[in-house]
């Protein structure tokens, strides 16, 4: 779900001081997405707000206020990016550092993270600068500091209408009722991107290992005995079945399917009942254009109907990149789902939004 949970949970059993570091606000083109963050400690970052002297900054901004000893334990900075980080993206980040050494928040939200529950993160900042949380789930909700209850019920109210977005994204808002205050959503529920993987061989490890730090959950499944490695990533299930092809029914809907198994019989059983189940939204099969064609042409014979066999991709990955290492493979496979995903994702955003191209750099 979100890495940086996983280490905050980590810094707080150890007892060691850290700066939360949120990207709050982006207006023009910058390094990282609003909802972006980090981790400070006194001697390492853990994840990104994008490098550069944006994140230099920041870190050194987040190592004095842990080293004053909780002074302006919640604050948000403004950085021109052009003008004061002297980076070409040339746009205005406004970051939030929140010293998470032992505030209240937290083990809610560890809590509900270790149950799975769908939930929102709230910030807001009153006029005057004073910050609350809000944690927020489909059910009860608590805050920590203080606020009006008319500030509490309508974040509340705005946040749950968050949850219930298909795809929702974290975003900072400027309101006027019941007061003037500024409010930051960030939700923090499973992902959507459901990946099944059916093939343990080499490249089928060399997708996991390139899709390892990506915001997806990966089904990963294989007949033969002990062929998974003994340590995984954490968004990884390792399913060792008898009958591989059965595992298509316990995806959801609008999953994604990778077939790169050790047997061309077996490929084409798990390929035939993932386009029969037709919700899904990617199927690839590794193999070359003479592959696809013998496929196709015994699916056919079996009654498959051409609309469902022109959703099958073989070969896989995007084009241009020929060769045969595993890991290429794997990089090329990644950029197609992430394609993908990321189509499917503009394709259900409401229709008064633009979708936008955001640079990466």
């Amino acid at each position: 779900m979100k890495r940086w949970i996983d280490s905050l949970r980590a810094l707080r059993e150890r007892g060691e001081p850290a700066m939360l570091v949120t990207v709050m606000d982006v207006r023009g083109s910058a390094p990282r997405e609003c909802g972006a963050k980090m981790l400070v400690t006194a001697s390492e970052l853990i994840g990104t707000i994008g490098g550069g002297q944006l994140e230099y900054q920041c870190a050194r901004i987040a190592c004095e206020r842990l080293a004053d000893d909780g002074a302006g334990a919640t604050f948000v900075h403004r950085f021109p990016l052009g003008s004061n980080c002297g980076q070409c993206c040339g746009g205005v980040v406004e970051v939030l550092f929140e010293n998470v050494t032992a505030v209240g928040w937290v083990p809610e939200l560890l809590a509900l993270y270790d149950e799975r529950v769908p939930f929102v993160l709230a910030t807001a900042f009153a006029a005057e600068g004073a910050a609350w949380k809000l944690v927020v789930p489909a059910e009860e909700c608590r805050g920590y500091g203080a606020s009006s209850e008319g500030v509490q019920a309508v974040a509340a109210d705005l946040a749950r209408q968050m949850l219930a977005e298909p795809s929702p994204a974290a975003k900072r808002l400027q309101l006027k009722a019941p007061e003037h205050f500024s409010l930051l959503l960030e939700p923090v529920m499973s992902s959507s991107f459901n990946l099944a993987l059916f093939g343990a061989g080499h490249v089928g490890s060399a997708v996991v290992a390139t899709m390892a730090g990506l915001d997806c959950n990966i089904r990963w499944i294989d007949s033969r005995r002990d062929i998974f490695p003994d340590k995984v990533p954490a968004n990884v299930t390792c399913l060792e079945s008898d009958k591989p092809p059965g595992e298509v029914a316990a995806m959801p809907a609008n999953a994604y399917y990778l077939v790169m198994t050790h047997s061309h019989p077996l490929d084409f059983d798990i390929c035939s009942r993932i386009l029969a189940r037709g919700d899904f939204a990617y199927c690839g099969l590794i193999g070359s254009v003479s592959k696809r064609r013998r496929f196709e042409k015994q699916m056919r014979k079996q009654g498959m109907p051409a609309a469902a066999l022109d959703r099958l991709t073989c070969p896989i990955g995007l084009p241009g990149i020929d060769s045969k290492k595993p890991e290429a493979i794997a990089i090329a496979v990644a950029a197609e789902l992430l394609q993908k995903q990321a189509a499917s994702t503009a394709s259900r955003a409401p229709s008064n939004l633009r979708v936008l191209r955001q640079p990466n750099r």
